[in-house]
């Protein structure tokens, strides 16, 4: 890599300001702290002031301890205003701008050391550096901006130790950065699942099994080490055995509501209804209106739902237990009734909806910004991105299919295994998809690239 940066100096220098001067101004202009961002924030703002990973009790002038959250980016954050200040989120996000062009220089180290290219590790290093969503997280404190990095690290250092012979020290340095993925998002383990799956296949056929043995181990303890004393805590604290954060984002002590999660997991496929029936559940009123056909299948159901969030609404926006259990035999009835549907329709509904939005979640656009009449510069722009992702994954396609990448196994199979979780989730948001770009680019830089050749 160090050759292709001497050889082309100015191409890395041009593009590297152009990345820049793109997350800039998505600093300047569309930055975004809301929602999650507030939430770590809080936490970390807690960390330095009270010493509790926590969210603040106003009704008790105390700090509750929490545990939805991994610690990975509230650690993340306290590291910066321990410089910076507390609460300023501007430092999160120039720090996120560095990381992201770091990303681009890894990830087009990783398409050099898949497929020797010299010019798809330039294709790469050029998706990453104009890429709208990763300039667009950059400038947003959530997660996506580090685990991008990590997930590039994870295959760089995958991809040096089988280089040179399965060098532990490399393999130590794959599971550090697994270990990062997953300390920043509990979805981070499924690298974790897709490296194990590589060495059960390496088992099966390398002839030296105890060095892929070790160096999966290896792998796997460093990866996982960090999960221990995170356990430890929650169990002192909770008394629970919590290595992750749970499934629905909920302390011990807060109310799941399952029959409703599971009433919308029998019809939701896209953002907008996460929006309007996921998010504001309980809490806010709905707007029934916005309930599209398919999720109720006769006039009864569909009685027996306006019905359902009638009551809802009435009861000043709460679930009650019994509420609950009728959104729950509701979703049963849907879900015996058209059991394909449910187990593979809505998935790969699901799965086309996150990899061929758009992604303008976390810019100032109508969620309904396809209504060109009523939002034509929102309906431009949505397209407009709609075009630039669907470039991405139709050049990551064709580079996946023209073998041309080492190492390709591994990465289609943590993509194929990141895409299948997702479409399980009754609300998947299509952030959650752009871990994989970072391997999507190496694939689409491979073909772009045309042909092999040397750096």
């Amino acid at each position: 890599m160090r050759e292709l940066l001497r050889r082309h100096r100015i191409f890395f220098l041009v593009l590297t300001a152009a990345a820049l001067a793109l997350r800039l101004l998505f600093f300047w202009k569309l930055r975004f702290v809301e929602g999650d961002s507030l939430n770590y924030g809080e936490i970390a703002r807690n960390l330095l002031q009270h010493r509790v990973y926590g969210f603040t009790d106003l009704e008790h002038q105390t700090v509750a301890p929490t545990l939805i959250r991994l610690p990975g980016y509230p650690l993340f954050m306290a590291a910066i205003w321990l410089v910076a200040g507390v609460e300023h989120y501007n430092a999160i996000m120039l720090v996120q701008i560095a990381i992201d062009v770091a990303t681009c220089f890894l990830v087009a180290a990783l398409a050099l050391e898949t497929t020797g290219s010299g010019r798809a590790a330039r294709w790469a290093f050029t998706l990453c550096a104009l890429c709208p969503f990763f300039a667009n997280f950059a400038a947003t404190p959530l997660t996506e901006t580090p685990a991008f990095f990590f997930v590039a690290l994870t295959f760089f250092c995958a991809a040096k130790a089988c280089a040179r012979q399965d060098s532990l020290r490399w393999w130590a340095g794959c599971g550090a950065a697994v270990a990062a993925s997953i300390l920043l998002r509990p979805d981070g383990g499924i690298l974790l699942a897709a490296l194990g799956g590589y060495f059960a296949v390496r088992l099966l056929r390398a002839p030296q099994k105890k060095r892929v043995f070790v160096a999966g181990t290896l792998v796997a303890v460093i990866a996982l080490a960090p999960l221990l004393p995170w356990t430890i805590r929650n169990w002192r604290v909770f008394h629970v055995v919590q290595p992750l954060a749970p499934r629905y984002a909920n302390d011990p002590d807060e109310a799941v509501f399952y029959g409703y999660f599971h009433w919308t997991k029998t019809w939701m496929i896209d953002y907008v209804s996460i929006e309007s029936f996921y998010w504001p559940v309980p809490g806010q009123e709905v707007d029934t209106e916005e309930l599209p056909a398919r999720a109720c299948d006769t006039p009864d159901q569909c009685r027996r739902t306006l019905e359902l969030f009638d009551a809802y609404n009435d009861a000043n926006m709460r679930i009650s237990p019994e509420l609950d259990a009728q959104f729950e035999a509701l979703a049963r009835e849907r879900q015996t009734a058209h059991p394909f549907r449910y187990y593979v329709e809505l998935p790969l509904a699901r799965v086309v909806n996150i990899w061929l939005r758009p992604r303008t979640e976390m810019l100032p656009l109508d969620s309904h910004w396809w209504d060109y009449k009523q939002y034509p510069w929102d309906a431009k722009i949505g397209l407009a991105l709609g075009a630039i992702n669907l470039f991405y994954v139709f050049c990551g396609v064709m580079g996946a299919l023209t073998r041309r990448v080492r190492l390709a196994a591994l990465m289609l199979g943590w993509i194929v295994l990141r895409t299948a979780f997702l479409g399980t989730l009754e609300a998947p948001e299509s952030r959650y998809v752009l871990e994989c770009f970072p391997v999507l680019i190496v694939f689409a830089a491979a073909w772009l690239a045309g042909r092999r050749d040397q750096a």
